[in-house]
């Protein structure tokens, strides 16, 4: 159980959140949801202890598993053992006792190794590693990579063995902070696995709408200035909470509408003969005075991409045989495949697979080192990078006004107000400067410069990494609307099972072609896992 009491937050003038007292409780699992800058990471960070409240107390239970991103931290410490960290009286133990083994043996140090092996008995110490190995495995980290140093593996894969660090050891709270980023489809399944038996409780912040869904019970949404608990998942949280608002509307419009009906009364008979009348009239309108209704701060892009009128060939690429290496890692191996005018294709796959250079070879920013990728007739490429730095410099003074600008030289200014405004780059938002950008706002302005430029063909590769969630709803929706041809890369499996009706897998065998949906795929991929 975590309960909060009066907590506050504030920067300045604004307030994230004003004297939210709630309790999240045992066998619960919480997503936390609001939109970019609510307060969802910062409000996890008083949590953790990691940040002050402006007032109020946190009380949590004794062990408590945190996703950590500090993994410079770790660089010099075995795999295994980060993961055994994440229970912090064995891990204290466990070297306590190691360090004793060094001394030479008394009585006193052998009753002191005696109560030490009790505690790691108590904290089933002796399986550790077994169990660490387990948690290893099932986020898909090789078993060679067990007991090598952190420094020595690859960086997403250590993040992983960070959520592993969190899961391990039983804790009787988990505080998760985008535990998907770094994930593959296949190790999400097993988190969700993972989370739909623990008993302890769950808080999550997660862009990932499928994951959210599936995994939790309620859900903890910060809108208005506080903090509303909302049974069931993320899906039911929207419903319940367009259906409150909408009533509160509906009220508000017939109060007023009301008042306008008194309000004629006492002005066609305030001068006249019925006083008495008037004046209770007058009684009610102040009763019925609607209060002003806080705003909520669950904003959605509108996002819709409109194709060049040139219309391309039935054929927009034709890739030829393409291989590349990045020294002795051979990423993609003698790849070949038609894009067909129309097609919506999903690509997904682990990382390090090579997502990221077929989706730049077929964006025309890098060559293959064999073979070729031929442009059909009339294509137009409008391409979203996995790295914003490939196309915005976060340097210097350029406002996103003027970035857009260059994107499209004369265009008329009030074209990209109207483009920034469907992105929610309001009043001075639309002056900001780039290099000030959070990540979500730098990705709102890549899709806001695809809106206006000149397309019919969209390559995106993890466009959602940093959006919220109705951002992202809302540029799925916009994809599969598109009348043109797309190609998308994302873990985000209701992304992907919302845009595409092909699939390209990079698989340990290699690259797959699928004609059909991801439900469909996965369907005869664990199909054929089960017979196997």
């Amino acid at each position: 159980m975590i309960t909060l009491s009066k907590i506050s937050k504030s920067f300045g003038s604004r307030v994230l959140f004003e004297d939210v007292t709630t309790t999240f409780n045992a066998g619960n699992r919480y997503a936390l949801t609001g939109p970019n800058g609510a307060g969802k990471t910062t409000l996890l960070k008083i949590m953790m202890g990691n940040e002050e409240p402006t007032t109020g107390t946190v009380i949590l239970p004794q062990h408590v598993g945190i996703l950590r991103q500090n993994i410079e931290a770790y660089k010099d410490f075995q795999v295994v053992d980060v993961v055994i960290m994440g229970n912090q009286r064995l891990w204290k133990t466990l070297k306590e006792r190691d360090a004793l083994y060094e001394m030479e043996m008394t009585d006193e140090i052998g009753m002191k190794l005696g109560d030490l092996e009790g505690v790691i008995a108590e904290e089933d110490g002796y399986s550790a590693e077994t169990n660490a190995e387990i948690l290893l495995s099932g986020m898909g980290i090789p078993h060679e990579y067990i007991y090598q140093p952190m420094h020595a593996i690859p960086t997403d894969i250590q993040f992983r063995v960070l959520l592993c660090q969190a899961l391990f050891g039983n804790p009787q709270a988990l505080l998760l902070d985008e535990p998907t980023n770094h994930l593959d489809l296949e190790s999400i399944g097993w988190l969700e696995k993972f989370l739909h038996q623990y008993k302890g409780t769950l808080i999550v912040i997660s862009h990932d709408r499928h994951f959210l869904n599936s995994v939790t019970t309620h859900v903890a949404d910060i809108d208005y200035e506080t903090i509303i608990i909302y049974p069931g998942n993320y899906d039911d949280m929207v419903e319940a909470k367009t259906a409150v608002r909408d009533r509160a509307d509906a009220d508000a419009k017939s109060k007023e509408k009301k008042i306008a009906q008194l309000r004629e009364f006492v002005a066609k008979f305030g001068a006249g003969t019925r006083a008495s009348q008037v004046q209770s009239r007058q009684k009610q309108i102040e009763r019925l005075q609607p209060q002003e209704l806080k705003k909520s701060n669950i904003q959605r892009p509108y996002i819709r991409f409109i194709p060049h009128e040139k219309s391309p060939g039935k054929i927009l690429l034709k890739v030829n045989n393409i291989s590349k290496s990045y020294d002795d890692n051979h990423v993609i191996k003698s790849f070949s495949m038609e894009l067909d005018r129309d097609d919506k294709i999903g690509v997904i796959g682990n990382n390090g697979r090579g997502k990221t250079t077929l989706l730049k070879m077929l964006a025309q920013v890098m060559k293959p080192d064999k073979g070729s990728v031929e442009l059909g007739h009339q294509v137009l490429i409008s391409y979203f990078p996995q790295n914003h730095a490939d196309i915005i410099e976060k340097k210097g003074t350029t406002n996103a006004f003027d970035w857009l600008k260059e994107r499209r030289p004369g265009i008329y200014d009030q074209d990209i107000r109207s483009v920034m405004g469907k992105l929610l780059f309001g009043g001075d938002d639309a002056f900001k400067q780039v290099a000030s950008l959070s990540g979500g706002e730098t990705a709102r302005l890549i899709i806001a410069g695809m809106l206006l430029s000149d397309h019919n063909l969209l390559i995106l590769d993890e466009p959602n990494g940093h959006l919220d969630l109705e951002a992202v709803s809302a540029l799925a929706w916009g994809l599969k609307e598109y009348k043109g041809t797309v190609v998308v890369s994302s873990h985000d499996r209701d992304l992907i099972s919302t845009v595409a009706t092909k699939i390209i897998a990079f698989e340990e065998d290699g690259i797959h072609l699928f004609n059909g949906g991801l439900e469909e795929y996965l369907e005869i991929k664990n199909s054929r896992a089960a017979k196997d």
